[in-house]
């Protein structure tokens, strides 16, 4: 399980560590505090979300092709522009056969290829639609699923080839709750107007998909009904998104053999030498899921079984076909969204060169994008942020003296990989031909299970990375025990080497102090300094750790969204962890500093409040309400206003900076402040 920020959610001179002269100042560093967006009409201390992006917010309009816009997704917006830069760049010359740049230029133009793409209607799914309509018994079905799974398409269960949590040197296959089309268990059972509005569409979608493959619309109903049944009785035995989040009872290694003895009609023997895995045990994740799984199997006809798999077969094509598919899928879509029209075909596709490609066009997009003194500094950065928190634990007042020796130990073991990874993926078995797009992701989706099947049972390579280079974001992996910063989030608002100190801490400094506290989060904090799922800590200090998230959880409930919508603090709270530990540890690190020890002012401004300021700037966002509905039942990061008002109503240095006093909103005294790290 891989703990981050949301992807929608988070240059080349010298940089400036201390504090120029004023003059200087205000001429280089004007853009990295952006006043004429601060609301000065609203206190610092009654909502610092507002006072620093207020007349943003006001005036700030989401295009009909995004569901928001703001820091984030102005960032995506402009490394989507330069990705397309260097496909094209890709595509111009006359690329040895068989190179990166042939690769990313042809899938990239054979997704340009509209006219080819509407012509083909549903004629490239037609062959497994027959295979479908072939199928007699369950043997045969389950097949079929598995065959599904070898073209990334998790139909009816997901599996996952990553280290064992119990022995993190070795990888292991695990199989986990899957099956649903709507994005968590929930939405099957909830009665209010907005989900009923999701659920609709999602019906009239399955409908759609029904009749556009030669059903009438009785027939297409019928078919929707029947699906969305199995989907519910499915839905009845999935864990919430909250008891997802606890490793240890979501960890359950059994035999290969007991399991296809108790499941006959899931038949795990025959499923695992369908996807070529060889293994004796593995992980399931969620029992009951399967239980259920085989349940069902025995109990539905096995005509709804067909159906199923029919409309699982659609739904994963359907981006990929003409555009009538493409239309019906965003129109369910943005019910979830309230994205208003479909993105350019160009982005659309850019992002699926990026997807599907990741490191042939990673390689690419570094030449040309990313420096090496940024990555000097970051790991500068990370090792005063590491030297930050170590300070930190050495001084908390609840752990104990034998605990923290072993929480210092893990900080010092963590693995930093910054900008691009140290070797790259290697494509020699994908074949792309610029006349045939389908094909083309389907030869990617083949090199990709065959290279994670492939790591079953083996060694871990713990120079692999889990992100695109030029992708927004960043995380932290417990079963690694690293941290992750690739090239793409090393820009503006987050880091600028022109940009002063207070600016670079409060921005990508509080991104890294929130990926190295998921190291000690109600999640990471249960694995220990090699990456296994095994409790480290005394008894004591772990029970007084679970008593201070307890009490983030319930400050996170008490947060209003979209009036009566609540944050669900049980869901966020290792989020909500990281994100307090991160500002405290970024502005730690940040008063190691010339310009953190200094007061010299910037704009009018002192080094800790151009810190704070930073902070609320990188989650400057505005999004639909039906993104941020969705995002509050499905997310585990909270909302964008309370990333940043959340972790500072508990840090004493805002208090400071800003002379918040008793009476203003987000004061609260000292002993209901939250403390953990």
């Amino acid at each position: 399980m891989k703990m981050r920020l949301p992807v929608l959610s988070l240059v080349s001179l010298a940089a400036v560590t201390g504090c120029a002269d004023k003059q200087t100042n205000e001429k280089t560093t004007q853009k990295f505090v952006e006043t004429a967006y601060m609301d000065s009409s609203v206190k610092p201390g009654d909502d610092f979300y507002m006072f620093v992006n207020g007349k943003w917010l006001k005036t700030a309009t989401i295009p009909s092709t995004e569901f928001g816009v703001g820091s984030f997704i102005d960032l995506m917006n402009k490394t989507r522009d330069n990705l397309k830069t260097v496909i094209e760049e890709a595509g111009k010359g006359s690329a040895a056969a068989g190179s990166i740049e042939q690769k990313v230029g042809d899938f990239y133009a054979s997704g340009m290829d509209s006219l080819t793409i509407e012509k083909l209607g549903y004629e490239p799914v037609k062959p497994a639609l027959e295979q479908i309509s072939g199928i007699t018994n369950t043997q045969q079905l389950m097949n079929f699923v598995a065959s599904q799974q070898k073209l990334m398409n998790n139909t009816l269960f997901s599996i996952l080839i990553g280290a064992d949590e119990k022995n993190s040197s070795v990888n292991i296959l695990s199989f986990y709750q899957g099956g649903l089309g709507l994005p968590e268990r929930d939405y099957y059972f909830k009665t209010d107007a907005e989900t009923k509005k999701v659920v609709d569409a999602y019906k009239t979608y399955m409908q759609q998909l029904f009749k556009l493959t030669g059903d009438d619309s009785v027939t297409a109903a019928k078919n929707a009904a029947n699906v969305f049944a199995l989907e519910t009785q499915l839905a009845t035995s999935h864990k919430t998104n909250v008891e997802l989040r606890d490793p240890e009872s979501n960890y359950h290694k059994m035999a290969v053999a007991a399991l296809h003895t108790q499941m006959p009609q899931f038949g795990w023997t025959n499923v695992l030498n369908e996807i070529g895995a060889k293994a004796d045990s593995v992980n399931v994740g969620q029992p009951a899921f399967y239980a259920k799984v085989n349940e069902l199997l025995r109990a539905t006809s096995l005509e709804t079984w067909k159906q199923y798999l029919r409309f699982n077969v659609l739904n994963d094509a359907a981006n990929a076909l003409s555009s009538n598919f493409v239309n019906a899928k965003f129109a369910y879509g943005k019910t979830l969204s309230g994205q208003e029209e479909l993105k350019p075909r160009w982005q659309r596709i850019t992002a699926n060169t990026e997807n599907n490609l990741r490191d042939a066009l990673g390689q690419l997009y570094v030449k040309k994008y990313f420096t090496e003194d940024a990555k000097k500094r970051m790991l500068e950065l990370v090792n005063n942020l590491q030297k930050a928190l170590e300070v930190r634990i050495a001084k908390l007042d609840w752990m104990s003296d034998s605990t923290k020796t072993k929480a210092k130990e893990k900080l010092q073991t963590i693995i930093k990989k910054i900008g691009f990874p140290d070797k790259w993926r290697d494509y020699s078995n994908v074949t792309i031909d610029k006349n045939k797009y389908f094909e083309n992701l389907q030869s990617c989706a083949r090199n990709e299970f065959q290279y994670q099947v492939n790591k079953a049972g083996k060694p871990v390579d713990k120079t692999e990375w889990d992100l695109s280079t030029s992708e927004i974001n960043a995380y932290y992996n417990p079963t690694f025990n690293e941290i992750v910063f690739p090239a793409g989030i090393l820009q503006f608002p987050f880091f600028d080497l022109n940009a002063d100190d207070a600016i670079n801490y409060g921005g990508i400094g509080m991104v890294i102090g929130h990926e190295i506290t998921h190291g000690f989060d109600d999640q990471g904090a249960q694995y220990d300094k090699d990456g296994n799922l095994r409790l480290w800590w005394s008894k004591d200090d772990y029970a007084k750790f679970q008593e201070k998230g307890k009490k983030e959880i319930a400050l996170y409930n008490s947060f209003t969204v979209l009036d009566s919508l609540h944050v669900n603090g049980a869901l966020t709270n290792g989020e909500n962890i990281a994100d307090l530990g991160g500002v405290n540890i970024a502005y730690d690190a940040f008063k190691m500093t010339k310009q953190g020890q200094d007061t010299a002012k910037i704009d009018g401004l002192t080094p800790d409040q151009r810190f704070f300021i930073s902070v609320a700037q990188i989650w400057r966002l505005k999004f639909k309400d039906e993104f941020v509905r969705s995002q509050v039942n499905t997310d585990v990061h909270s909302p964008a206003n309370w990333r940043v008002n959340g972790p500072l109503m508990n840090v004493e240095a805002f208090y400071k900076a800003f002379n918040v006093q008793p009476g203003e909103k987000m004061y609260r005294p000292d002993s209901a402040r939250v403390k953990i790290w």
